[in-house]
């Protein structure tokens, strides 16, 4: 029933997780059992060439991507407030994405679908050039220490394929609290030709971006969550 997390990636420069543990709760496993089927898919069971989104989904909509959904709250009332788009989160930790699931049934959620695995692959290997309406990273694991910031996820080869799978006008939408983080985002994504800023500098934080409880956390500690909109050009 579960996927092993050595096969969750391949071997190559960039990977979008770190290994973390956990066992599910009841809860969680008595979801993973109803909707695994349906609405979760593995990235690495996937079939090859490009996903099909249409079929998943049941319907023709844009597709937007969220990667790295955690525990699932805010990623399941994002997508119940856009139910004219098709949905789609990744993550590699089981109980978040076991947890994503019981909201969107508890929710009826009809336009959320799961992967769990490695973002890279899944855009390298099943998203085409253009296919994305946009894209959102929120609160990606800081890594604070410096001898760590190379395991970032907001690296230049990670946003040039991220950049290159967004349609025209579609926006990645970037956030963090670790102000040297979001700067390196900043930098990143300025310096990639296919993204524009759609700000001068930081984003005003949108009413519509839930509070996660790392913001939450951050706001507690004293530090400033910062947005970035970047269009692709």
């Amino acid at each position: 029933m579960t996927t092993p997390d050595s096969q969750l990636g391949r071997r190559r420069s960039i990977v979008s997780y770190v290994h973390r543990g956990g066992r599910m709760t009841v809860g969680q496993e008595k979801a993973w059992e109803r909707h695994w089927g349906t609405i979760g898919r593995a990235v690495v069971d996937l079939p090859e060439g490009p996903l099909d989104a249409t079929s998943w989904f049941g319907r023709e909509a844009p597709l937007l991507l969220e990667i790295g959904s955690g525990m699932g709250e805010t990623t399941s009332l994002l997508a119940q407030a856009e139910p004219e788009t098709n949905y789609l989160a990744i993550d590699v930790y089981q109980p978040g994405v076991a947890q994503l699931m019981l909201r969107a049934e508890a929710m009826g959620l009809a336009n959320l679908r799961v992967l769990r695995g490695d973002a890279v692959t899944l855009l390298e290997d099943h998203i085409e050039p253009g296919r994305l309406a946009g894209a959102r990273i929120f609160y990606p694991d800081p890594w604070p220490k410096k001898r760590h910031h190379k395991r970032r996820l907001v690296q230049p080869e990670f946003i040039a394929l991220l950049a290159s799978r967004l349609a025209e006008g579609a926006v990645l939408h970037l956030a963090t609290d670790w102000a040297e983080y979001a700067e390196q985002m900043l930098e990143v994504c300025s310096a990639e030709p296919l993204l524009r800023n759609k700000h001068d500098g930081w984003a005003p934080r949108p009413s519509w971006r839930p509070v996660t409880k790392f913001e939450s956390r951050a706001d507690e500690e004293g530090r400033i969550s910062r947005d970035l909109l970047f269009e692709r050009q």
